[in-house]
């Protein structure tokens, strides 16, 4: 049995009663999450180029745009919705593999459950398979994609989309195995945004959540794809990482539902890239300690080795962020950002504080050495800063808040929510999360799988 195979039986075989009570809570959790991503994207003006395009180019249809209600075709539900889930970089990420999860899986079973008339509970069940698939492949070669410059939330993410959205059209295991194998081609998401900030990064997640849908529905039509679409000779990890993982792929596979993977997920408190989050939370503790940026004489980080060439290099362009995105990819920004104001929200990235100086300052003061984890997570940080009058505060951050060893609560996840819908939900957005965290009550039956179109009814 290929792990394509593997995964198909699983999705296949998933129902709701064998998924843990608190596995289906942790889904609904990452569904609400990204929700609200998107629609503070959406208020915010990022990401809505691919909600632009397929209002342009695609017809009405029975899958709704999460900000507006309005309704187009599934694909191009998943592409715009996913782009707008990722857009802030602030959506969910499963750590060991360094993924963001539900912005490809949520849009594409999301739009794909309101087109097929999909019940709460069938959706709960497509996302925790979705997740599944998605954080196993990345924690088969853990870091491997980032070090070859690919994005693991599309390479990956789009097997878990496809996976989803064929449990929710009730494909076979031979027809769900056939979407895997189409998927595999669309596999893609390149880093080299990093060389200037661009916002393509979010483009990756809403591509991969289209081409679910579209490897799936091309399934169900009978198109053929290779089983052997991971491990095989030309397959996903011998040609795009040029290394074979068949082992590691077995292993993945082997327990799918006994160990659940969908629990490793962490929500995120700050909109910014998850290395980045435990320099900002010991930032923080001193800043609460009665520390202030005017005392800070230099900062120095011991980080990951993964942190390097993401959010610390070329150091020039991390201590001079040119855009809000790139600035999301700085480590050195982000901690002096912190330092400076006590807090890191949606507007500590906004292009009017890509200029302030104090910031920028203390930025151009941060230094790093790389370090072994020793037991810590892969996103710790031990920061130390300098004080002006020579003395020392260090803080070591071995699991940033949000990660599931200092998990956010769920009051904490419906606040976060609450802050990122209002400015698209007013009133309604606390009604909106107290709906998407009941989609799985029977008596919602009928109600639809989001409120989100009764709710731009109401605002007219």
């Amino acid at each position: 049995m290929t792990a394509a195979e593997a995964l198909a039986g699983f999705g296949e075989a998933l129902t709701y009663d064998a998924v843990p009570p608190e596995v289906a809570h942790r889904a609904k959790l990452g569904l609400l999450d990204v929700v609200g991503c998107a629609l503070a994207a959406s208020a915010a003006g990022a990401g809505t180029q691919a909600q632009a395009l397929v209002l342009d180019e695609q017809g009405a249809g029975p899958a709704e745009l999460w900000d507006t209600g309005t309704g187009t075709t599934p694909s191009g539900a998943a592409l715009a919705n996913g782009m707008l889930g990722h857009a802030l970089d602030f959506d969910d990420t499963h750590p060991a593999a360094m993924i963001h999860v539900s912005t490809v899986v949520a849009p594409a079973a999301v739009a794909v459950g309101q087109a097929r008339g999909a019940t709460g509970r069938d959706l709960v069940v497509a996302l925790v398979a979705g997740t599944e698939a998605t954080t196993r492949l990345g924690l088969a070669t853990p870091g491997a994609f980032h070090e070859r410059g690919l994005h693991p939330t599309s390479v990956c993410g789009v097997f878990g989309g496809a996976l989803a959205v064929a449990g929710l059209l009730g494909l076979d295991r031979a027809q769900t195995t056939a979407a895997l194998g189409i998927a595999g081609s669309t596999a893609s998401g390149l880093f080299e945004f990093l060389a200037d900030g661009s916002a393509t990064k979010p483009f990756h997640a809403g591509w991969a959540a289209h081409a679910s849908v579209v490897a799936a529905g091309m399934a169900r039509l009978g198109a053929t794809g290779p089983a052997s679409v991971l491990e095989g000779r030309f397959g996903l990890f011998r040609a795009v990482l040029g290394q074979e993982a068949d082992e590691a792929l077995r292993e993945q596979v082997a327990d799918l539902g006994e160990r659940w993977e969908t629990l490793a997920m962490a929500i995120k408190p700050y909109p910014a890239c998850h290395l980045t989050h435990a320099a900002m939370d010991g930032a923080q503790q001193l800043h609460r300690r009665g520390l202030r940026a005017e005392d800070v004489a230099s900062v120095q980080l011991r980080v990951p080795e993964a942190a390097v060439g993401i959010v610390l290099e070329p150091a020039a362009r991390k201590a001079r962020p040119d855009t809000p995105y790139e600035a999301k990819f700085s480590l050195p920004f982000s901690v002096a950002a912190m330092l400076v104001d006590g807090a890191v929200d949606l507007d500590s990235y906004g292009a009017d504080r890509l200029g302030d100086e104090r910031v920028l300052d203390l930025a151009g003061r941060v230094t790093y050495t790389v370090v072994p984890a020793d037991g810590r997570g892969p996103f710790f940080t031990e920061l130390t800063v300098q004080r002006a009058d020579g003395a020392t505060d260090t803080v070591d951050v071995p699991h940033p808040s949000g990660t599931p060893e200092a998990p956010l609560d769920t009051d904490a996840v419906v606040r976060k929510f609450t802050a990122n819908a209002v400015g698209v939900l007013g009133d309604a957005a606390t009604d909106v999360a107290e709906a998407i965290l009941a989609i799985d009550d029977p008596a919602r039956a009928g109600a639809g799988l989001l409120p989100l179109r009764a709710a731009a009814g109401a605002r007219g």
